[in-house]
């Protein structure tokens, strides 16, 4: 991996103000410390009636990486110069801190639909932990980069290494982090599914013979059990985070591309893909030792409750998300309840942007740039406040870290003042 100097141009003019990064609440991976969008409890937002003041802004080429916040730092993927490259900000001021190529940046025209050609980048979000940052890269290279300096630790190439074969469009998920556990996904027969040792690299376990999606997994405790939840070609296949063994599966449609993550509503994890698939839950049981997914609804079709890859949130039965497929710019935001998949409410205007939940509010990045912060209830669209806060195309996730929202599209990154 190539460490380059940051008085490049690539960011080389953050606007902003001074300040003292404070090191609480961080939003170390996609969607979040949990990664189910939800912002930790206890944590709330002050929407004034002007508008939330901007912090600062920073130019990220190209992509549809999100922010990953921890340690006083704000970490997302970008274009450096036809590489791949991870970025490091001050997250207080936007300042530009260190860049390191990962990957070469070379894309087959995916992202180019739903406006301007040539916005296409990295898909795939930083993961920081335990003084770490990994780094996932659509050609299926995992690093393990230094925090604070952006060199490589170690890394692998699942290619290369575990017989891997990329995906049309390329590799989108993120790296998943949990206890002493880095999991991906991209190996072949037999090892699809790979977990490392995040201070070493070394191998811990590898299994499954899959074929992966754009989906991210998601680690969770279901019935007492920590596991991996992948959303691959056949469907939802969860494995023992310890071990690698399956768990169950749930067999689920696939074409052309599947790329939401699993969202764990309780005992029922929902999922959803566009192109004609529509969405579906199962309810998840155990016997003895025995797991079992147990189909609660499939509504096929784009026009209801399919998701792109627009991850929704869960509340208290109802899922809040962004529920349309290549509706870019008029696609609505809806209120589904979970247990039937039955809309409660949808409103226009959103496109394929992201959401995630701050206490009672939604804050929903449109794709074009608007954020828009909303009631989280079933029971009508309750609008709060918008604010357009960045140019660019979103498909991107915002991200929410000691009252502040750091969101970025494929032009510029923005951090907004909501404490």
């Amino acid at each position: 991996m190539k460490l380059t100097q940051f008085a490049i141009v690539l960011l080389g003019s953050a606007l902003g103000l001074q300040g003292i990064a404070v090191y609480a609440a961080d939003w170390p991976q996609y969607r979040g410390p949990n990664q189910d969008g939800i912002a930790p409890l206890g944590s709330s937002l002050v929407w004034p009636a002007s508008g939330p003041k901007t912090v600062w802004k920073a130019p990220t080429q190209l992509g549809f990486s999100s922010f990953a916040i921890a340690g006083g730092k704000a970490y997302t993927l970008v274009n450096h110069a036809g590489k791949e490259a991870c970025v490091a900000l001050d997250a207080a001021t936007g300042k530009a801190l260190w860049c390191a190529d990962a990957d070469l940046a070379k894309y087959d025209g995916g992202g180019d639909a739903g406006g301007p050609k040539g916005d296409d980048g990295p898909r795939s979000t930083p993961t920081v932990d335990d003084g770490l940052v990994f780094v996932f890269t659509q050609g299926l290279k995992l690093y393990a980069l230094n925090a604070a300096t952006g060199k490589s630790v170690w890394h692998h190439d699942l290619i290369a290494e575990y017989r891997g074969k990329n995906i049309h469009w390329n590799n989108a998920a993120s790296a998943v982090v949990d206890g002493n556990l880095v999991f991906a996904a991209g190996g072949g027969a037999g090892q699809t599914f790979v977990a490392f040792n995040k201070k070493t690299g070394a191998l811990a376990w590898k299994s499954g013979s899959e074929t992966i999606t754009h989906s991210t997994p998601v680690v969770a405790t279901l019935l007492g059990t920590r596991q991996v939840i992948f959303f691959v070609k056949s469907g939802l296949v969860a494995v023992a985070a310890a071990d690698g063994k399956e768990l169950w599966r749930f067999p689920f449609p696939f074409k052309v591309s599947t790329a939401i993550s699993p969202v764990v509503c309780g005992d029922v994890v929902y999922c959803s893909a566009g192109y004609g698939v529509g969405g579906g839950a199962c309810r998840i049981a155990k016997q003895g030792d025995k797991f079992t997914a147990q189909e609660l609804w499939k509504i096929e079709g784009d026009k209801l409750v399919a998701n792109h890859w627009s991850t929704p949130v869960f509340k208290n039965g109802y899922l809040y998300g962004m529920f349309s497929f290549k509706k870019f710019g008029t696609g609505p935001l809806k209120c589904v309840e979970v247990a039937t998949g039955n809309i409660k409410w949808e409103q226009p205007g959103f496109g394929a942007g992201n959401i995630i939940l701050v206490g009672d509010k939604v804050v929903a990045l449109a794709d074009n740039g608007e954020v828009v912060l909303v009631a989280a209830v079933p029971d009508a669209y309750k609008e709060l406040g918008r604010i357009k806060a960045v140019t660019g195309k979103c498909w991107s996730t915002p991200a929410f870290s000691d009252g502040r929202l750091y969101v970025r599209s494929t032009k510029e990154g923005a951090c907004l003042d909501v404490k």
